[in-house]
Order: C-alpha cells, then sequence, then structure tokens
C-alpha cells in the first residue's frame, strides 16, 4: 500500500486566471484504512468551470474550498486497498468527495461504482454517459422540453456540455444554432455534429448574426456563458422563450461582473428563466443512458475529449477552459488506467 499522497491545497483566493501560488502540490501522509475504508487510486479527474467558483469565497450550491484544504474535484479510480466488504482491490468507483490528488481515502458509503457501458472507454464515464452528458440531457429534455421546429441557441457549443445537448435536442427535432469560438469549432458543430448553423463569436457580432440565422426570434437558449453573449441571445428570446442557465463561465476569473439583462424582458416576454444543477438529476442517471446509450455507442452522437498527462499540470490545465485551448470534455490522465 502507498504511503505518500500528492495533493493540490488552495493557499489563497485566485484573481482571474489561477497564477502559481494560488494553490500548492504538497505531498501528504496516507493514513492507515479503518474498518468500511477504501483507498482508491485516482485514474482521471475531471476538470470543470465549477472548479473555479469553488476557489472563490462566495455562496454557491457547495461551500467554498477553504484555505489549506485540497481541491475538490470529480475523479474516476480504481480500488488500490480495502477494508470494505462492499468493494474490491481492481473495482473501479468515483468518490464522493474527489479532490485533485493521487489517493483518496474514502467510506465505502461514500464512494460509487462505475458501471462500465460496453464498448465506451473509461474516460467516456466522466463525460458522455457521465456527470457531462447528464447535464446536457437534462438541460435539454427537462428544463427546456424542446418541440419539433422550435430553434434553440446553445453559447459554449463547442464545449464538453453543449455540444452533447444540441445534440439531443436534434433528436427531439429541433433546430439547433451554436455559439463557440473559432472557424474550426463551428465547422465542427455544422458539419460533424449536425448543428442547423454555427456563430463565430470571434469573428462576428452574435446579435446580428442571430437576427440573420433567426430573424424572428428564437423560441430556447442553452446558456453557459453570461454576459454579451446571453444578453444577444436573451434580447431575441421570443414571447414565452425559455432559457436554461447551465453556467456563467465568462464571469468565473472576472475582477468585474460582467453585464446582466434586462429582467424586464421576462415580464414582458412571459419568459421562463431556470438555473438547473445536475446534482439535481444524480437519481436519475438510468433514463440518460437508457435513451443516449444507444446513441453513443452506434456513433449518432459524437463526443470528444482532451486529456492532459500528469497531476502536477492541473491547475495550467484548468485554465485551458477560460481560454478555449481545447476540445471537449476536459480531464486530466492521474495515473494509468487498470
Amino acid at each position: 500500500m502507498p504511503t505518500v499522497n500528492r495533493q493540490w491545497v488552495l493557499r489563497r483566493r485566485p484573481q482571474g486566471l489561477i497564477q502559481p501560488g494560488d494553490l500548492e502540490l504538497i505531498d501528504t501522509p496516507i493514513p492507515e484504512l479503518k474498518d468500511g475504508e477504501v483507498l482508491v487510486r485516482t485514474v482521471y479527474l475531471s476538470l470543470d468551470p465549477t472548479n473555479r467558483t469553488w476557489m472563490n469565497d462566495v455562496e454557491g450550491y457547495l461551500p467554498p474550498v477553504g484555505l489549506g484544504e485540497v481541491m475538490r474535484g470529480l475523479t474516476l479510480g480504481v480500488v488500490e486497498a480495502s477494508k470494505s466488504g462492499r468493494y474490491a482491490v481492481g473495482d473501479a468507483v468515483t468518490p464522493f468527495s474527489g479532490g485533485w490528488a493521487d489517493y483518496a481515502v474514502a467510506h465505502e458509503s461514500a464512494v460509487r461504482p462505475v458501471h462500465r457501458f460496453p464498448g465506451l472507454p473509461l474516460t467516456a464515464h466522466l463525460s458522455v454517459v457521465g456527470m457531462t452528458g447528464m447535464t446536457a440531457y437534462f438541460g435539454v429534455t427537462d428544463v427546456l422540453k424542446p418541440q419539433a421546429g422550435e430553434t434553440l441557441v446553445i453559447s459554449a457549443a463547442a464545449g464538453a456540455v453543449g455540444s452533447i445537448a444540441g445534440q439531443v435536442a436534434k433528436q427531439r427535432g429541433a433546430r439547433v444554432i451554436g455559439i463557440a469560438g473559432g472557424a474550426e469549432k463551428c465547422r465542427w458543430l455544422t458539419e460533424e455534429l449536425g448543428f442547423d448553423a454555427a456563430i463565430d463569436y470571434k469573428s462576428e457580432d452574435v446579435g446580428q448574426a442571430l437576427d440573420r440565422l433567426a430573424p424572428d426570434g428564437v423560441e430556447m437558449n442553452f446558456e453557459n456563458v453570461g454576459g454579451e453573449i446571453m444578453i444577444a441571445v436573451f434580447n431575441r428570446l421570443k414571447t414565452f422563450g425559455r432559457m436554461a442557465v447551465c453556467g456563467l463561465i465568462s464571469s468565473y476569473n472576472a475582477t468585474r461582473m460582467p453585464p446582466s439583462p434586462n429582467f424586464g424582458r421576462i415580464i414582458t416576454h412571459r419568459l421562463n428563466v431556470r438555473g438547473f444543477l445536475v446534482l439535481d438529476y444524480a437519481h436519475r442517471a438510468k433514463e440518460m443512458v437508457a435513451e443516449m446509450g444507444p446513441w453513443v455507442a452506434d456513433g449518432s452522437l459524437k463526443w470528444k475529449v482532451h486529456v492532459d498527462d500528469g497531476l502536477p499540470g492541473a491547475v495550467d490545465s484548468l485554465n485551458r477552459l477560460f481560454t478555449g485551448d481545447h476540445d471537449g470534455k476536459l480531464l486530466v490522465r492521474v495515473s494509468e488506467e487498470p
């Protein structure tokens, strides 16, 4: 059994992008296991925009990571040692309280098994058939409830969640417009994922592009970005339009809050604006897998992962989420797959 654990701990609250010294990689001893506990070796660490919000001392759906504490993060690993009657050495699991570390010690009640989907790599269980897929699926099917022929606009559409959300909406018969940064990402959306149109926010005005692509307005918005892009879509929602607020990534590194839309429009246009968290849908994961699983298995639903190697580079990897320097779901390979 290993005796030393590398862990990233939070040393100070970042201002803007994470800088050297905001987190520190330290070595700590691994405690002896108690009855009912397992030692989980981290194989993959999921990097998500919400990781950045946990570093801020602000109210959120989870408490902020405390200074001196191990950085919180979703992980997938393998049981390396066990004093549990429920899990054996070699089992693939996800700890409820994962962290940016080589290992996690957890009670068997705070670990869930990874049920391998036939034919899919392990990375799929932290992406398309994991939390990412659930976020996209339920954001579309449960929050927005698209009807055939309606138009949906998705910001950060080439990202892990947005790219899947658009494909789910297409399966429901919606017309989908994606907003992404760069010609190559926009080409991927339209030529490979089947989006009806894509807007490159780096090269054209989003509002003007929407006026061209949807001159009568849009029924739905799957919002991941916030700020000026959100305002452009919000101002073009039709009466009784629906907006699913999944993320506001433009504000996560901001030292000043980005502009907000005119909320008076919620009244005048009787809009339904709803925030949601994937945690609310964890108990319904089988619904998502039942419908999306066959699409993933036969290749009709496409997905990407971007895997960086090594725990020491996790901080630089997280910054990729805010610079756009990645494709699809962002993971760090902390150790070799079993």
